[in-house]
């Protein structure tokens, strides 16, 4: 639910942003030029006013891919980037070892999420919830070694 609520919080700051953006926009470019007692519109026939368009929707799809990247690599329980990333498969074997993969883990040890390099049936990304038992059997070697 917290990896839901995060994702959720980030699009809030993300809108906010750029509607301030927005207004700010409003405030200080130019008005359109009125010609003959006919305001022009803003889209499409001030130069300044459609470039700043432009401007402001490449930037705001940019924010919002960053956002959805960010997310899709966190941890789902403690929302923490996910690390170490590990190639799983081969490309040159891909009918014997299985399509080639690259593997992230939380650091924590919460889980591992596999992301497909190769999407033919249009599979999304595996995450798969670890228990306490990985950490549980370190640290019964790690005991083991003192003894």
């Amino acid at each position: 639910m917290r990896y839901w609520l995060f994702f959720a919080a980030k699009l809030a700051f993300g809108a906010l942003l750029f509607t301030g953006i927005w207004m700010g926009m409003e405030a200080f470019l130019p008005e359109p030029a009125t010609i003959q007692d006919v305001k022009l519109g803003r889209f499409g026939q001030d130069l300044t006013w459609t470039t700043a368009i432009f401007v402001y929707f490449l930037a705001a799809a940019g924010a919002l891919y960053v956002i959805v990247l960010d997310q899709r690599y966190r941890c789902r329980t403690c929302l923490r980037r996910l690390r170490m990333p590990v190639n799983v498969g081969a490309w040159d074997k891909m009918l014997r070892i299985g399509k080639p993969q690259m593997e992230y883990i939380c650091t924590f040890g919460h889980g591992t999420l596999n992301v497909t390099l190769v999407n033919f049936t249009g599979e999304g990304d595996n995450w798969r919830e670890h228990d306490d038992n990985i950490w549980r059997e370190l640290e019964s070697l790690s005991a083991g070694d003192r003894k």
